[in-house]
């Protein structure tokens, strides 16, 4: 699990209340009924309206790849194909099928392109079976991600509505002008509740799994490109050069040392 994520949230949020008690407000006063139900119940509604049940019912599954999310292994995964296609030029492409389980490979992508490529599927189809594939797992992150940019669209139109409801009641009962100011404040909580969720919860995490998804789908372009390489039968340090590209400066330097590729 992530913690991480934990972490930064009380810090934010901590920070925004640490800052209101030091300029000599009540933590209480930040707490308002009425004004926690215009905004998230507001937010809730707008999103529920925005995409199909289907989405909204995967939120959970969601969250959970945000909490338990483990960095994909590019190095791992480029020495895999430096010994996938080693064994294909000595051994056979037949070969593959047997590698492919005495090295654990579970990648869903990697396994289907090797179990295609033993079957003897042309180049062109096995790139765009990939690639749709590819697409699909893509459009899914974006589902995901896109709710919590709605909400965090949604949520602060949703406090300034909630802040002109209040002003609405505010200005209709003006008998007691010493209670004005206190009201207009009640009033303006809608408002930080709708933009404080938006940029300390809702925004961040759409963020974060906008990252989450492009490091896959950037990953999983390098797994095509290479099983494309593996199935044209091109030599192990030239897929390993074209999977390099892919890699950060440590992971490719990594690479190279520990393939020995590094003199070539």
């Amino acid at each position: 699990m992530d913690f991480s994520i934990i972490v930064f949230l009380v810090f934010s949020f901590g920070a925004l209340f640490l800052g209101f008690i030091l300029e000599g407000g009540h933590l209480l006063a930040l707490f308002i009924g009425t004004a926690a139900i215009i905004v998230f119940g507001g937010t809730i509604g707008a999103v529920g309206l925005s995409f199909p049940m289907e989405e909204i019912k995967r939120l959970p599954r969601i969250i959970g790849v945000l909490f338990n999310y483990k960095p994909i292994d590019n190095y791992k995964i480029t020495k895999q194909f430096y010994e996938l296609t080693t064994i294909a030029r000595a051994e056979g492409i037949l070969a593959l099928e047997d590698a492919a389980g005495r090295n654990g490979i579970k990648h869903p992508l990697i396994t289907k392109g090797l179990r295609l490529i033993v079957d003897g599927v042309d180049t062109n189809h096995i790139y765009k079976s990939l690639v749709t594939d590819a697409e699909n797992i893509d459009a899914r992150h974006e589902a995901g991600f896109a709710i919590f940019e709605s909400a965090g669209g949604y949520s602060p139109t949703m406090g300034i509505i909630g802040t002109v409801m209040g002003l609405v009641h505010v200005l209709g009962n003006l008998s007691d002008p010493s209670t004005l100011g206190p009201k207009i404040a009640v009033a303006f909580i809608a408002t930080l509740y709708g933009v404080g969720t938006a940029n300390l919860l809702w925004l961040p995490i759409a963020t974060r799994l906008k990252n989450i998804s492009e490091k896959e789908s950037l990953s999983n372009q390098m797994v095509i490109n290479a099983l494309v390489a593996l199935q044209q039968g091109k030599h192990p340090k030239l897929v390993i050069d074209d999977m390099s590209a892919f890699l950060t400066q440590e992971e490719r330097e990594k690479v190279l040392k520990e393939l020995k590729l590094g003199d070539d």
